[in-house]
């Protein structure tokens, strides 16, 4: 039986649906540059923004205080904690107490053994050295106590310090000193940020280059005009998901800028090495 040769408005389209994918390869595919994470930066707690130490487009540290909150009641109770966490008055007062009632006891118990006053008194004298112990003990707790307040009072002040949880840039500032800042995800947020170090390049790829692309594989991306750059990018994430309705699925590339020379937001081309 012989083979009927395909139409051939069929094999104008198989031959190119082999060619669209290695000419793409070649002149590269669409990708766009954006921030690895962006972070909306709000308060835990609900008080006045005292200082913003950051305008959009600073570049900013992870770690570093941005904004702070007012702290005048909480510092002023730290302040007395620290003061109660150091005290001696009460523990020497306390020591002293004991010290004398356990003399007073030895003597006591000294004279009912001789037989010169009667028991009842060494009693007595005991019961009095027992509440010097357990006033000392108390002194002893007071203090303790006063270092965990003081603690739970700097964790409350710090509470109020915002530090930017990533390194990057300040990209928009949404409040000002004297405004209220609310917490909870709902609420306002006081700044806005973006990691520009590593970028992230999303790349959307035909299902014909499915398995040749790998996490751990370099690509070259060029910048679009008038950006001239061209930089290396290490493959981090190859969706194992394709869509049926374009035929394609998505790369995500890593792409080192140490520097904060490659704008983010910005279209590109990729090509697979």
């Amino acid at each position: 039986m012989t083979a009927k040769p395909l139409p051939a408005c069929l094999l104008v389209s198989l031959l190119g649906a082999v060619a669209l994918p290695a000419l793409a390869a070649e002149s590269g595919f669409t990708c766009l540059i954006e921030p690895m994470q962006r972070v909306e930066l709000r308060s835990p707690v609900e008080g006045r923004i005292d200082a913003i130490h950051v305008e959009r487009g600073a570049e900013v540290k992870k770690g570093q205080v941005l904004v702070e909150l007012d702290t005048n009641v909480e510092r002023a109770a730290l302040d007395a904690a620290k003061y109660r966490s150091v005290m001696q008055g009460q523990i020497k007062s306390a020591d002293s107490r004991l010290a004398a009632a356990k003399d007073k006891f030895q003597r006591r118990d000294a004279l009912v053994k001789e037989r010169y006053i009667a028991t009842q008194d060494r009693d007595d004298s005991l019961a009095e050295m027992r509440v010097a112990e357990a006033n000392l003990v108390e002194a002893q707790d007071n203090q303790r106590l006063a270092a965990l307040e003081q603690r739970r009072l700097n964790e409350t002040v710090e509470q109020r310090r915002l530090r930017s949880p990533i390194s990057g840039v300040v990209t928009e500032r949404l409040q000002a000193v004297g405004e209220v800042a609310q917490s909870g995800e709902n609420a306002k947020p006081v700044l806005r940020l973006a990691q520009t170090d590593p970028l992230r390049v999303e790349v959307v790829l035909p299902v014909a280059m499915y398995g040749k692309v790998r996490r751990g594989d370099k690509a070259s991306v060029d910048a679009e005009a008038p950006l001239t750059g061209r930089y290396t990018a290490s493959v981090t994430i190859v969706d194992r998901v394709v869509d049926a309705a374009s035929g394609t699925f998505g790369v995500r590339l890593e792409l080192p800028n140490p520097k904060g020379e490659i704008p983010a937001g910005i279209k590109c081309r990729a090509r697979f090495n």
